[in-house]
């Protein structure tokens, strides 16, 4: 099996990826297992991984993505392909990526289809238990640092309301208001409590709101996340955090242009949820490097890759998350992981010709995992 890792150029227009799908270090392990392996030059660049270092491991640097795709039985990639690089997929050939096919242009699906291509979606591979182990240090990595954004940003000279998040002796912290409870939001809320920032977790489990106050020892305010609760706790935060997640889905639009207008001038939106719509009515997407911009007075942070801040540590986690995985396509061949493997299976946005159920409707083959997984089990005893 050959695993292909092109250079990254992001599917959204002005969104820099420095990141790569595998490190040098993953790419050992995956030819200790008998794959190999092709890797586009300056790939690893961004995160600080040289052509030499891939070729020391024993991969293979050719010159051109389309190389490195069009030779590949599976391509690793970080970010949705972009659209002059659908035309390098081969016939049913295999691709894994964050894919956030919800969100993907149509015509991007069209390909998958017409092509036969297996799509695995990073961000939707998920194990019995419910968790999401390749998005998952992703999700903490973007958590940890929205601290660091928010501090910048709040900061006078970045006009905003000029106020230190752990306030001082006599003078209050500022108000960071999270909507969701998940991996992101947990990350989020244990870095502002840890600087002295006052923390409030909004989400719509009763159950995750227990084990949030219980981890945090009663020291973060929790509250259900109902439409009367978003709009009282959006009106006062310094800092409002978008870390829903719907797997597979669009996010959905928690706060309205309305809840925006009420909040205080040079208030901050930080909207983690981009990547998948967003989770706030006045957040969009800005083709721009620091992905800011004003809307109603108050300043949004849209970036649909925080990891790729820090491109050289989400490399390193991206590749321990889905070395486990790997181990098993290039050991068992894609099908036979697919049959062994129940959250690759759940991470099918595409298979043989076919979108999957995690997907809504349109007007392109459907068919649900329970048959793709039936279809791939006469494939493979057949």
């Amino acid at each position: 099996m050959i695993l292909g890792v092109p250079k990254e150029r992001s599917a959204l227009k002005g969104v820099e990826e420095k990141r790569v799908s595998l490190s040098p270090a993953g790419v050992r392990e995956v030819i200790a297992w008998g794959a190999d392996v092709v890797v586009t030059a300056g790939a690893g660049l961004g995160a600080g991984f040289t052509d030499e270092e891939y070729r020391a491991v024993g991969a293979r640097v050719v010159y051109s993505d389309e190389e490195t795709i069009r030779r590949a039985d599976l391509v690793l990639k970080v970010q949705r392909p972009a659209p002059e690089e659908w035309d390098f997929l081969t016939e049913r050939a295999a691709l894994m990526a964050f894919l956030h096919a919800a969100v993907a242009p149509k015509e991007f699906l069209r390909v998958l289809v017409e092509k036969r291509i297996t799509a695995i979606g990073l961000e939707i591979v998920q194990e019995p238990d419910g968790t999401l182990p390749i998005l998952r240090p992703s999700s903490e990595i973007a958590g940890k640092m929205a601290v660091q954004i928010a501090g910048r940003l709040l900061e006078s000279t970045s006009g905003g309301r000029g106020i230190l998040l752990g306030g001082i002796p006599g003078i209050p912290p500022a108000d960071v208001v999270i909507l969701g409870g998940g991996t992101l939001g947990y990350y989020a809320a244990r870095s502002f409590l840890g600087i002295g920032a006052s923390v409030y977790i909004l989400d719509k489990n009763p159950k995750r709101l227990m084990e949030l106050d219980a981890l945090f020892d009663g020291r973060v305010v929790t509250a259900l996340a109902t439409a009367s609760n978003i709009e009282k706790f959006v009106a006062f935060a310094d800092v409002l955090i978008g870390a829903v997640l719907v797997p597979g889905q669009r996010a959905p639009l928690l706060v309205t242009k309305e809840m925006v207008q009420r909040m205080r001038p040079g208030s901050l939106i930080l909207d983690f949820s981009i990547d998948q719509g967003g989770c706030v009515e006045t957040s969009t997407l800005t083709p721009s490097e620091d992905f800011l911009f004003t809307s109603y007075g108050v300043t949004h942070f849209c970036a649909p890759n925080v990891p790729a801040l820090v491109a050289r540590t989400s490399t390193h986690a991206l590749t321990n998350a889905m070395l486990p995985y790997l181990r098993e396509i290039v050991q068992h061949g894609l099908r036979g992981a697919l049959k062994r493997n129940v959250a690759l299976r759940r991470g099918l946005y595409a298979f043989g010709g076919f979108l999957t159920h995690a997907l809504p409707a349109l007007d392109l083959p459907q068919a649900d995992l329970e048959r793709i997984v039936q279809e791939t089990d006469e494939t493979l005893d057949g």
